[in-house]
């Protein structure tokens, strides 16, 4: 029995690990993780869905495999060389015949290399287009979002998942699924090869890989709970910086840098401590492996060695020198590919991880979408049409639009329970000049999402030219407004790219937006005029220039039905006054929407709607409001007295 001894020590020492792992992971499988950390997709639905976006590039996988199958013939028949020389210089020594077999030898070993080279170029080549439309993807799926879904991701977690997480998932495609098959066609080449050699030897290593694949399953429990540890800390901090950095100057402002780097350094702290924790269950799992693996060399020299000094057969197998040598360098070629599973499970469970978080962004359905519904006889009589079984089939294509739109009986909410408008019902004619007003929070901004249904109502309909808006293409709808809003954002590269918005206009046309709107006064006096450059949110103009650029880049589009929400708040006295004579104008472009708090900047509206939470209590013409002296009257009167005051003043 002392004979097996050292071998049974092995065990021992294996079975003392195994059962300290085992331990940890019954532990840490009771644990109550965070929400945020629970598995939401299983990992055959992760690779099903990332297939789909490699099947159009089967025949590059294919010559890879091909290529990968030759480059795999140096690492099994390799050994057998070795061995096979080592037997050969033992007899008859011929010099000639040990240049042909390393000839050969050199042979394989070269082509294995000029395979490898091939793959992996293919790999890179089509991992970058599969990268490329996973990006184009999600970004496209994150543009069909509607803005309340928007507004409730944080920017910084949508940048994330279009930057980092995809980079994540392309080492999937150009490494990790070769890799992995590739090991695994080893590893079963390798184990056919020391049957045939000696299975009594195989026998011997086989025992080790019960242990190979208990540690491979724990730490794949272990390495997906780390990763997704560090996914969500990153995505942390991507948020926190892409708020706090756009809002630096309130920062500055109010002297709170010193709260900012705390608040910074404690999500830092987070993503470093879950960092850590990804190193060191990749640092236990790889020296287990190769304690595996030593310890299957040892045994193998220690069987191998005893059996061929004392002439010994292993269950009616010879040991020889050569063989002991072939076995060395299989066992090698064994391990090593289950050692690299540590790098390609790390790099697979981090592919995952970033999957995962992509998908559940794609899996949110846009809640604005075009939809087949049957049209209501109300809208049929409203257009003089009678009703047929095809009206609303598919949704209307608007090629033109007279711009009448009519609420009735609408209630709306972003929060349920919390409605924001009851009952609101209103008309305004092709051409008509409407104006909302009222206090903060009256519901005048949320009048005018909806009629370009950025939100769809609860109840109540809403009608364009008579057509029900949820039987309209979104696309086509809002194609047709044209929107000024109080915070103009403008993007990062010229004057003459944020007015065009890559549409085919030239310099005479947008020249005669910019004269419509008194915008060419200050373009003129631009160093490089219509090619000026515009930095990030425009941060270099005025918020009177940003307004006046928002009001050319409206006009130049043509829209049938224009926005203005509390389009010239930010714009001074000066300016609103040249621009008092261009809203006169774009009143004969078509219907005009107006919400203001400057009660001069819509006195000749055609119909002036006063809100109070949520509810019409006026409305009319500015005189027909003065004259019923209610609510309307009550706001001229306080910012008329304001105004001579200033003007005393």
């Amino acid at each position: 029995m002392h004979k097996y001894l050292p071998i049974l020590i092995v065990g021992a020492i294996i079975g003392v690990f195994t059962l300290i792992f085992t331990l940890t992971y019954l532990t840490e499988k009771n644990r109550k993780e965070e929400p945020d950390l629970d598995r939401h997709m299983e990992d055959r639905e992760l690779i099903r869905r990332l297939m789909t976006y490699a099947r159009p590039y089967r025949k590059e996988f294919v010559k890879v495999f091909l290529l990968l199958l030759i480059s795999i013939v140096y690492d099994l028949v390799s050994p057998l060389l070795i061995g096979y020389i080592e037997e050969t210089v033992k007899g008859t020594f011929a010099l000639s015949y040990l240049w042909s077999m390393v000839g050969f030898y050199a042979g394989i070993l070269v082509v294995s290399m000029i395979c490898t080279y091939g793959q992996s170029m293919i790999l890179q080549s089509t991992g970058q287009k599969i990268l490329s439309a996973l990006r184009e993807d999600i970004f496209v799926h994150i543009e069909g979002l509607s803005h309340g879904q928007l507004s409730s991701i944080p920017v910084g977690k949508l940048v994330t998942r279009v930057t980092n997480d995809t980079n994540a998932i392309s080492y999937m495609f150009t490494n990790i699924l070769v890799t992995l098959i590739k090991n695994m066609v080893v590893i079963a080449g390798v184990l056919a090869a020391m049957l045939m050699l000696n299975y009594a030897l195989t026998l011997m290593v086989l025992c080790f890989v019960p242990f190979v694949v208990l540690f491979t399953a724990l730490f794949r429990y272990f390495s997906r709970k780390v990763h997704r540890r560090v996914n969500n800390a990153t995505t942390d901090v991507n948020t926190y910086l892409s708020e706090n950095l756009s809002g630096m100057k309130i920062t500055q402002v109010f002297n709170q840098e010193d709260r900012k780097l705390e608040e910074f350094r404690a999500r830092s702290e987070t993503l470093r401590r879950s960092k850590r924790d990804r190193i060191f269950v990749f640092g236990i799992f790889r020296p287990m492996v190769y304690m595996l693996y030593v310890s299957s060399v040892m045994c193998l020299f220690y069987l191998g060695g005893r059996g061929y000094i004392d002439d010994l057969q292993l269950f009616g197998q010879t040991m020889s020198s050569g063989v002991v040598v072939t076995f060395y360098m299989y066992i090698s070629r064994f391990f090593n590919p289950i050692q690299t599973l540590a790098e390609q499970f790390d790099m697979l469970q981090r592919s995952f991880a970033a999957a995962e978080k992509i998908f559940t962004i794609m899996d949110i359905a846009p809640e604005i979408v075009d939809e087949k519904r049957p049209q209501a006889a109300s809208e049929t009589a409203a257009r003089g049409e009678a009703e047929t079984e095809t009206s609303a089939e598919e949704p209307v294509e608007l090629e033109t639009l007279r711009g009448e739109i009519e609420f009735r009986d609408v209630w709306f909410c972003y929060n349920p329970g919390q409605w924001v408008l009851k009952g609101v019902s209103f008309h305004v004619y092709p051409g008509q000049t409407a104006a909302f007003v009222g206090a903060t929070g009256s519901g005048k901004s949320t009048i005018l999402s909806l009629i370009c249904r950025n939100y769809d109502i609860q109840k109540g309909q809403i009608f364009i030219d008579g057509i029900e808006i949820r039987n309209i293409k979104i696309a086509s709808l809002r194609r047709h407004f044209g929107q000024m809003l109080q915070d103009v954002f403008l993007f990062s590269g010229t004057i003459r790219s944020n007015l065009a918005l890559r549409g085919d206009f030239t310099d005479e046309e947008i020249w005669q937006a910019c004269r419509y709107v008194n915008a060419d006064s200050f373009i003129c006096r631009l160093k490089d005029g219509l090619d000026e450059e515009v930095r990030e949110r425009g941060n270099n103009f005025s918020a009177g220039q940003r307004q006046l650029l928002s009001f050319a880049r409206t006009v130049l589009h043509q829209p049938s039905v224009m926005i203005l929400d509390e389009a010239t708040a930010n714009i001074d006295t000066e300016t609103e006054i040249l621009i008092q004579d261009s809203l006169e104008k774009m009143r004969n472009i078509g219907t005009m929407l107006i919400v203001a708090h400057r009660l001069s900047t819509i006195q000749h509206a055609d119909n002036i709607i006063v809100l109070s939470h949520g509810e019409i209590i006026e409305q009319g013409s500015h005189q027909q409001l003065l004259e019923k002296k209610g609510r309307y009257y009550q706001l001229y009167m306080l910012q008329y007295s304001r105004g001579q005051l200033e003007k005393e003043a």
